[in-house]
């Protein structure tokens, strides 16, 4: 069955920035603006920005920065912007990553996290990055490792697999988790003309009160929910019910805790 593996649209913004950005995404959002305000940029651009978790850290960390943030969805980008701080001004931009509209060589660093994976295609999209580069500037991108290295996201993949048996849900596996061989990272980044390309591997862990949250997560704030009422219109609330009994059985029922890792990639021009 095919889905839409961008459209984070409906409720799922509200849901992901709820859910999904403490679950996940906050940790490695303050090792990234620790990253680029090592590099002491003056501009830099956003691109697949969110909900904006990565932006409100950079804003934080770069007081003096002007940053320009891009999504690709207007409902994420619009959702980022009415939960960003007032008085830090940042330029809002609905943009797609494979075709920036920006000149060339206006930026100092080019940041992307988590957005990656779901370019439909990887080297033009860091080709953009590098075009709108200046002589000496800095790309930084993560993307998630392999899905058995995030232990929730693996949890709930297998627990719907079993629920759905004739069209497992596969959105988790294929496409968050589905780009993270470090060797076609390397080829394709270097194939859209950057050069000195580091992959790093960043280990953390992701908490939660409860399993239930974890399943609210990414049954309602991924496009998983999409897959899920694609096969059952009423099958969400069964689905979460199932995601969180498995996280319980694996995790407990009190606070639960598993390991999540990602992929930090630094490539400069």
């Amino acid at each position: 069955m095919a889905t839409d593996d961008t459209a984070f649209a409906g409720s799922i913004p509200e849901f992901y920035d709820r859910f999904m950005v403490p679950l996940i995404f906050e940790f490695y959002a303050r090792d990234m603006a620790r990253r680029v305000a090592a590099l002491k940029p003056g501009r830099l651009l956003e691109t697949a920005t969110g909900t904006g978790a990565v932006t409100r850290a950079m804003s934080d960390a770069l007081l003096e920065a002007e940053i320009v943030a891009t999504d690709l969805n207007p409902a994420m980008i619009d959702h980022a912007a009415s939960r960003h701080p007032n008085g830090r001004a940042v330029q809002w931009r609905r943009a797609d990553a494979l075709a920036l509209p920006f000149e060339d060589a206006r930026f100092d660093v080019v940041v992307c996290q988590f957005g990656a994976m779901f370019f439909p295609d990887k080297v033009k999209g860091y080709a953009e990055a590098r075009r709108v580069l200046k002589p000496g500037g800095t790309f930084l991108f993560s993307v998630w490792d392999r899905i058995a290295d995030n232990e929730f996201a693996d949890v709930v993949t297998e627990r719907l697999a079993q629920m759905f048996p004739d069209d497992p849900p596969r959105f988790l596996a294929r496409t968050p988790h589905g780009y993270h061989d470090p060797d076609r990272i390397r080829d394709e980044v270097g194939a859209a003309g950057f050069r000195d390309v580091t992959i790093e591997a960043v280990d953390a862990t992701s908490e939660a009160a409860s399993p239930r949250e974890p399943a609210v997560a990414y049954c309602h704030g991924t496009v998983l929910r999409n897959e899920i009422e694609a096969r059952a219109p009423d099958g969400l609330a069964r689905a979460t019910d199932a995601a969180t009994q498995a996280l319980a059985e694996r995790f407990g029922t009190g606070a639960v805790s598993g390991r999540i890792r990602a992929l930090m990639i630094a490539a400069s021009i």
